[in-house]
């Protein structure tokens, strides 16, 4: 189970309409987006005690196998927190809710198997201590399984996204980045990069600022010195 710690506040993000918003367009995006097949593809194969980063209103729960024992789900907004409750009930393994920022996770050291980013990185106030923090949660060995959007390959969309990120966005979407290069990250945090797949979301149309996405695997060294 988890363990709190006082020096994380209940509430270390704050964004209630951000959080309604995202409430319902991410429930769409599931069902008319196709992201509900990412969320499955991203968690199979998934056993043991799993970490969920970020798990906002518990939209991942539903795709986790019976092969997981435990998730610990941590949501810092109040508003998606509850809602992530409400999916840890109907969830077919067991789901513990937990306040707790990326950044200071109220867990303890080595004590998962596997660890759960899902469009979430974008919006950790600071990546590489949120992926220090994952490693450290993770036992050696252990995967931390990604699907995130990020930089664009593209000079043209990549220059757009920096400058929203300097400007409007964050503030609109509830400290969003479209320009981390999220899989760079995690390389430059210690982890071994696997498998991963670059895709386009949604796959046909304009892309969007957040159209560029990748989904893939990595592991915490079992050499724990690195």
């Amino acid at each position: 189970m988890a363990q709190r710690d006082s020096k994380v506040p209940k509430d270390a993000v704050h964004h209630p309409l951000f959080a309604r918003f995202y409430a319902k367009m991410s429930v769409s995006a599931d069902l008319k987006g196709g992201i509900a097949a990412y969320r499955a593809e991203l968690l199979e194969g998934l056993s043991g005690r799993v970490i969920e980063i970020g798990a906002g209103n518990g939209l991942n729960f539903a795709h986790y196998p019976a092969t997981v024992s435990e998730v610990v789900a941590l949501e810092p907004e109040r508003t998606l927190r509850n809602l992530a409750a409400e999916a840890a009930l109907r969830a077919e393994v067991p789901v513990d809710v937990v306040p707790g920022a990326a950044e200071a996770m109220p867990v303890k050291s080595e004590g998962f198997d596997a660890a759960v980013a899902s469009l979430v990185l974008c919006t950790v106030r600071d990546l590489p201590r949120a992926l220090s923090e994952i490693r450290r949660v993770l036992r050696p060995g252990g995967e931390l399984r990604f699907f995130e959007h990020g930089i664009a390959e593209g000079r043209g969309l990549a220059t757009t996204q920096r400058v929203l990120d300097r400007t409007v966005w964050p503030l609109l979407f509830g400290g969003c980045h479209t320009a981390r290069d999220t899989v760079a990250a995690i390389e430059e945090a210690g982890f071994e990069l696997g498998a991963h797949r670059r895709f386009r979301v949604p796959k046909g149309g304009p892309q969007l600022p957040t159209s560029p996405c990748v989904l893939g695997v990595a592991r915490r060294p079992q050499d724990t010195d690195r």
